[in-house]
């Protein structure tokens, strides 16, 4: 949504100012969880955030020195959310470290959609990462910014995997965790059933797997399963489904996941 103009900054000069009480100490509490709210940071990803399909943003936190280059970014967001703006030292207090961005916003998701809607609002032809155990936000972040960049269309989660709405997964992922579509699925055994359901071919990419990824065929819908490091995708969920790898030099163990789930993208893409 594109505002008629740029909101008005409020000025902030006092870090215990209620109206920002939602962006102190963030380092500590994330806002992930609490009324389906959420911290993103960074000109890029407010940017993102502010034309999201599926998320509204309530306010924005801007330093000083940053506003006048925010103006475009802020032009995008809803006239009414407030702008706060405030001096480094207000911020740093405010976020409880130093804000080198200077530049964050609270999210809110609009709807909290089920797997069953996911699956049931995707094309004909899609492609879909199922996700078991991706406890790293690090990794979740890159997984959702490689998933953006080779055209996934949905990312499907098990319970234990941690949330891509997480300030640092937002961060990592450059905002692709508000584009791509995403839903839990309660667990894997759950998200199997909802994929097969909804007719995809399944694939786990495992070191061990079966079939070289370059040679798979692609068919019409397709999930491509990552586990976590160390353990890998359950045993059970290996013996039902078709298993893949990515070829690596000899005496080499693994890729980490988030590389790997560039790679194996990047080969389905091409199919």
């Amino acid at each position: 949504m594109t505002s008629a103009a740029t909101p008005t900054a409020i000025p902030i000069d006092d870090a215990d100012d209620p109206r920002i009480a939602a962006y102190r100490d963030i380092r500590e509490r994330d806002l992930v969880g609490r009324h389906g709210r959420f911290v993103a940071e960074g000109k890029v990803v407010l940017d993102v955030l502010f034309s999201a399909a599926r998320f509204d943003a309530e306010s924005a936190l801007i330093l000083d020195s940053r506003l006048a280059g925010m103006t475009p970014t802020l032009a995008k967001a809803a006239a009414a959310i407030p702008v706060y703006v405030a001096s480094r030292i207000v911020m740093d207090k405010v976020a409880g470290f130093p804000m080198h961005r200077g530049v964050l916003a609270i999210g809110r998701r609009r709807h909290d959609e089920s797997s069953g809607e996911l699956l049931a609002a995707l094309p004909r032809r899609a492609l879909a990462l199922a996700l078991v155990g991706i406890s790293n936000h690090d990794n979740m972040g890159a997984i959702f910014r490689n998933a953006a960049a080779f055209g996934a269309d949905a990312v499907l989660l098990d319970e234990t995997c941690c949330d891509p709405l997480y300030r640092k997964a937002i961060r990592v992922s450059v905002g692709a965790a508000l584009k791509i579509p995403f839903a839990y699925a309660g667990t894997h055994e759950s998200l199997a059933a909802a994929l097969d359901l909804h007719g995809f071919t399944q694939l786990a990419l495992s070191p061990g797997g079966k079939a070289d990824i370059r040679v798979v065929e692609r068919r019409e819908r397709m999930a491509l399963y990552l586990g976590t490091e160390g353990d890998g995708l359950p045993a059970d969920l290996m013996a039902r489904l078709e298993t893949v790898r990515i070829p690596i030099a000899t005496g080499f163990d693994s890729l980490n996941v988030a590389a790997a789930s560039a790679i194996a993208l990047h080969e389905i893409r091409n199919r």
